[in-house]
């Protein structure tokens, strides 16, 4: 016993011992056990959950399954048997799976006996699989009589055969030659109101030739068809096979007739009849021929026609005679694993399907061949893979002993599919089998796991194909360099990189680009770049290639003074960018007020790149527009012309935008007209920099006439045209026109959606028409949109600005119903508005609402509530909130801290305070000078001199300036206490940053001095001279002093 299962067995029995059992604890050890197939200790610990009285949920009955299934499949059937009785015992029905796993398990071993014991001591029947599953195996090993009697004792306790029960006995009682028999089973279907399957037809009727009975062959097909089931080309094939046999071409040439007649053959009048009838029999027609015996005497003659003439067979006979009988022998018993081979070789892989769920019925074992068959098939499919997962399921024994080359396609299949875990699953099979796994199969786990599978798995998975000496093609590697960049697993990346230039050292500069392109659009430009220096180190030469990733990244990253090295380093080098590079590097030098790098760029791209002329004017043009330089633009637009180049309709865009920045009226107009003129349509950005732009300057009516141009010429939603307008209309206050717009958006049946709504809610509460706004905000609720954070957030502003607190507690109610979060600026108005009513235990109520309901955002910032909640001196509740800051993940400010050691100051929470004081400087907070000032005095007041005195260092020491008031505070206090000493370090320090001291202050520490003297008769030089010292210092020397006695 491993020391893993020892552990657990320990585990389980301590909880038994100390009666800690809980349902959920069992639950997940006997999950493990299962998957771990750890049978023994499963078995253990489920007996000992019934003997508790666990098991009666659903998910136990799962577990109980599972535990069953375990112990089924490692041959362990008694004791499965022995789980089924307790569970029984305690009132629980077993399900059919479980039944049927005992059942298969008895088969298997071959225990009949048992099995039907076990139904009856369990008082249930078997369901028809498992029935038929039984009487399959039954007639297999001991024959149709001892399979009858089992299924008269089923059918004592419950039994109900189907068709394809009595079929199965009706197969082998034509097998056995017991032809009776098996019209007798067909007669007991009939009478139960079945309907045959038409493998018992097709048994009876080579029963029936087999017997030499051949003249009622054709009745029972007839009857069949009467019947209403449709013969099939095994059915055919007997016919011809029994009437081959028996000699009777005229019937043959019938029988090929009727296949005609139902598409199963086609052949043309003149061909032979009996030929095509050898081909299906699978002989060869050339080989097989029937002749007329033209001998007086008939010395040939083996049969006759239906006119009498002697006819003979021209073949092999021996031959010819196992081949039909073979046929015949083939068809009593339907072999469904032919079946699936031969559907899976012609590829009707739905029909192989079909047959695998017919063999289930009939009670038959999948064979291994059929199982690779089966798989290298399904694997192939585009859409059958999940049906794999489902076959393997049913037989996990033959699925554990599938070879290499099959697991290895399969792995692949699931992988390409995104069923990484089944891949997973497999592979690692594969491995405690000690398969060997492909480089391919490998390449697509890990092309998998890079798309949906965890980093963790991606590294061990890497590792294990490292170990292994793995390395895939060019092309895999490709494909698997940009996963592991976007997977931020550079450096198993790099590894690659370096294997790849190993083994294709022809293919060194297009590795390279692969890399640094790789790199480069997946956010790493740095590395790429770092790489790039590398390279030119080592002496090797990149193209312009290389260079042009680069820039793209950088600019990509917003990182453009890098883009503008990384260009100027190309000039240098001769190199011009690639020409996607150049477009978006002319832009950019453009933003940076680089214009004469950027002219000189577009004269080396139209150099370079001709035939991209347009391409490079206009981002050079789109450039010009961005940065307000409208008379550039116009300027190289005439060039444009002047080159015979066609401005496409962007150009054009980019002009219009490009003069609305720059406030040019006249030569926005002049643009509308030529596109108007050359039907050229404005883009949507074009339209709302137009409608900007007029509204600003209090053109509505032109904006409103370039919205009916967008509404005729424009492909865009017209909601979104008018959206736009409405949006831009309210923004500069024009009410009335957008009541008119609402109108006629109505009158064209337009419903408005979530974003016209908002506008509306945002833009006539930003012109102070709060119920119109109200309206609006009403209507979208009811219609279950959701208004956007910013036009709520302005809402409750607004009503709670104007003292309408009762209707933002509504609309507060609202969002609380339907789970939206309440933002900074909502919280606040609303505490705000409960604050300036008095309603201070309100306001608690409604912020803890916000936690219970998880309406809290992550960006929440709470400081102005923090020094609300410790003015009125709920100390508590600003903790809370500085704390749920925090959780967030966001800093209060300074303030906060400040004002919370303020509160706690005031209540003589001083050790509270000095924890707030402490957490702030971890957080580089600088407290302010009245709260330094504040936790002197406080601790001075409560006797605690010394902390005081060590915060009047450490504000010093963290660059504060204590205040005079501090200084006097622990100084007075060590006089108080009679510590001079101290009390005179301080008033030394205290001068010594220009604070002089009161002269009470002084005076009261030179008298207790001087009695200090006084006291002290034996050192009077020495007194004296630290009193001399101390008054020169304090600014009081003799010479002075002597002064003021002779005046």
């Amino acid at each position: 016993m491993s020391s893993s299962t020892t552990t657990i067995l320990l585990y389980t029995r301590m909880l038994q011992s100390l009666n800690l059992h809980k349902p959920h604890i069992n639950q997940v050890l006997l999950d493990l056990l299962v998957q771990r197939k750890e049978t023994w200790l499963a078995f253990q610990v489920y007996m000992d959950m019934v003997e508790l009285g666990f098991g009666s949920s659903d998910v136990e009955n799962v577990t109980f399954e599972n535990v069953v299934r375990l112990l089924c499949r490692d041959g362990r059937i008694q004791k499965a048997r022995n789980v089924v009785k307790k569970v029984i015992a305690i009132g629980l029905e077993p399900s059919r799976l479980v039944i049927n796993e005992i059942a298969t398990g008895y088969c298997e071993k071959k225990d009949f006996e048992d099995v039907l014991s076990f139904f009856v001591e369990i008082k249930r029947p078997p369901d028809v699989l498992a029935g038929n599953k039984i009487i399959s195996s039954l007639c297999s090993n001991f024959g149709t009589e001892r399979a009858d009697f089992f299924m008269q004792e089923f059918e004592q306790l419950g039994f109900s055969p189907d068709e394809i029960t009595f079929g199965i006995l009706i197969g082998w009682s034509c097998h056995e030659g017991k032809l009776k028999n098996a019209f007798t089973y067909l007669s007991e279907i009939l009478s139960r109101g079945l309907k045959p399957d038409v493998f018992s037809y097709n048994a009876l009727i080579s029963g029936v030739f087999i017997e030499g009975l051949w003249k009622h062959a054709w009745d029972i097909f007839l009857e069949m068809v009467d019947g209403g089931i449709t013969p099939n080309l095994s059915t055919f094939k007997v016919l011809l096979a029994g009437y081959c046999k028996a000699r009777r071409f005229d019937e043959v040439k019938v029988t090929v007739g009727e296949m005609m007649d139902r598409g199963l053959v086609h052949i043309s009048t003149v061909e032979d009849l009996l030929s095509e009838a050898f081909m299906v029999l699978g002989l060869n027609p050339l080989a097989v021929r029937v002749k007329r015996d033209n001998d007086v005497g008939f010395s040939k003659t083996e049969f006759f026609d239906n006119l009498g003439n002697g006819l003979y067979l021209e073949t092999d006979l021996d031959e010819y005679d196992k081949t039909v009988s073979g046929v015949l022998e083939d068809s009593m018993i339907p072999d469904f694993n032919s079946l699936v081979m031969k559907q899976c070789e012609i590829g009707n892989l739905k029909a192989a399907l079909a047959m695998l769920e017919e063999m289930v019925r009939w009670g038959q074992e999948l064979s291994l061949s059929a199982l690779t068959v089966s798989v290298k098939g399904l694997c192939a499919s585009n859409s059958l893979i999940k049906a794999v997962t489902c076959l393997l399921e049913k037989v996990p024994k033959l699925a554990n002993q599938l070879d290499q080359e099959t697991l290895n396609l399969l792995v692949q299949a699931y992988c390409k599919k995104g069923f990484v875990h089944s891949g997973r699953k497999i592979l690692d099979g594969m491995l405690q089998r000690h398969l060997t796994i492909k480089t391919e199969t490998y390449t697509t786990l890990l092309m998998g796991l890079c798309k949906k599978g965890s980093l963790r798995d991606l590294q061990d998975y890497w590792n294990l194909a490292q170990n292994n000496k793995w390395l895939p093609g060019l092309e895999d590697c490709k494909a698997l360099v940009g996963s592991l960049c976007q997977q931020e697993m550079l450096k198993e990346a790099l590894e690659l990189l370096e294997s790849m230039l190993v083994t294709y050292p022809q293919f060194r500069l297009e590795i390279w680009d692969l890399i640094l392109e790789k790199l480069c659009v997946t956010g790493h430009t740095s590395i790429a770049h770092d790489l790039v220096e590398k390279v030119k180190q080592e002496c090797c030469i990149l193209d312009h290639t290389a260079y042009s990733h680069l820039i793209n990244g950088f600019i990509e990253e917003k990182r453009f003074s890098e883009a503008y090295m990384v260009f100027d380093m190309m000039l240098a080098k001769n190199l011009v960018p690639s020409l996607d590079a150049s477009v978006q590097l002319i832009s950019q030098l453009c933003r940076a007020d680089r214009f004469d790098k950027a002219i000189a760029l577009k004269e080396i791209c139209l150099r370079e790149h001709p035939s991209f002329s347009l391409s490079v004017h206009s981002a050079l043009l789109n450039g010009f527009c961005k940065m307000g330089k409208s008379g550039e633009a116009a300027n190289l637009f005439m060039v444009m012309l002047s080159k015979g180049l066609c401005p496409d309709t962007k150009v054009y865009n980019m002009l219009v935008q490009g003069h609305c920045q720059a406030s040019n009226s006249r030569k926005v107009g002049e643009l509308l007209g030529v596109m108007i003129r050359r039907n050229l349509s404005l883009s949507i950005s074009s339209y709302r920099k137009l409608v900007r732009f007029m509204c600003m300057k209090g053109r509505v009516l032109k904006a409103l006439s370039v919205k009916e141009l967008m509404l005729r010429d424009n492909h865009s939603p017209h909601l979104i045209i008018y959206n736009i307008m409405v949006f831009y209309l309210l923004s500069t206050g024009n009410i009335s026109h957008v009541n008119t717009l609402l109108d006629e958006i109505q009158e064209k049946g337009l419903p408005l959606d979530e974003v016209t709504y908002d506008f509306l809610v945002y833009g006539f509460c930003q012109c102070g028409d709060m119920s119109s706004s109200m309206q609006y905000l009403t209507a979208m609720i009811s219609k279950e949109l959701r208004p956007s954070s910013r036009s709520l957030r302005v809402v409750i502003s607004c009503l709670c600005a104007e003292g309408k607190l009762e209707k933002a507690l509504d609309l507060s109610q609202e969002m609380e119903l339907r789970g939206w979060s309440h933002g900074s600026i909502v919280q606040h108005a609303i505490i705000e508005g409960l604050l300036s009513h008095g309603k201070l235990q309100e306001a608690e109520n409604f912020l803890n609402r916000m936690v219970e309901k998880g309406l809290i955002p992550e960006n929440i910032n709470y400081d102005y509530l923090i020094k609300r909640f410790c003015g009125y001196g709920r100390l508590d509740k600003a903790v809370d909130l500085l704390n749920i800051m925090l959780k967030k993940g966001n800093v209060p400010n300074s303030v906060s801290y400040d004002s919370l050691i303020h509160g706690f100051c005031a209540c003589n929470k001083l050790d509270q305070a000095m924890d707030f004081h402490t957490e702030m400087l971890d957080r580089n907070l600088k407290p302010s000078i009245n709260t330094w000032d504040w936790l002197v005095q406080t601790f001075c007041k409560n006797g605690r001199t010394v902390e005081a005195e060590k915060l009047l260092i450490s504000s010093v020491q963290i660059g504060e300036i204590p205040t005079r008031e501090m200084y006097c505070s622990v100084i007075n206090r060590y006089r108080y206490e009679n510590n001079l000493s101290k009390a005179s370090e301080l008033l030394q320090a205290m001068q010594q940053i220009g604070y002089d001291p009161d002269f009470k202050t002084h005076w009261s520490l030179i008298s207790n001095l001087s009695n200090s003297n006084d006291k002290d008769n034996g050192n009077g030089n020495c007194s004296q001279g630290f009193l001399s010292r101390l008054l020169s210092e304090s600014g009081f020397s003799r010479e002075k002093d002597s002064k003021a006695k002779l005046r």
